[in-house]
């Protein structure tokens, strides 16, 4: 265990902003499977709903750091290209 101050703050900012990073990626991870699922049963309508919520979550995660720009651009570039695909 850290013996000077400023470490032990730092542990605890730590703890807080992982604690922070989990909920939000799980909130995501949990989004997105509810586009895939929609583009499983083919219902177009409700993917795009799904999706425009999915990419809102996704793009505040990589504002706020959570998410490198390019990986929240590629997971919605991903997503967006799927529902697009149903007919």
């Amino acid at each position: 265990m850290a013996n000077i101050k400023s470490a032990k703050k730092r542990i605890l900012v730590t703890k807080k902003k992982e604690l922070r990073n989990k909920s939000a990626k799980s909130k995501i991870k949990t989004l997105v499977k509810k586009v895939e699922a929609a583009i499983a049963e083919g219902d177009k309508a409700a993917a795009e709903d799904a999706l425009k919520v999915a990419i809102s979550e996704i793009s505040k995660a990589a504002s706020k750091g959570i998410f490198h720009k390019n990986t929240a651009a590629r997971k919605i570039s991903r997503l967006t290209l799927a529902v697009n695909k149903i007919a």
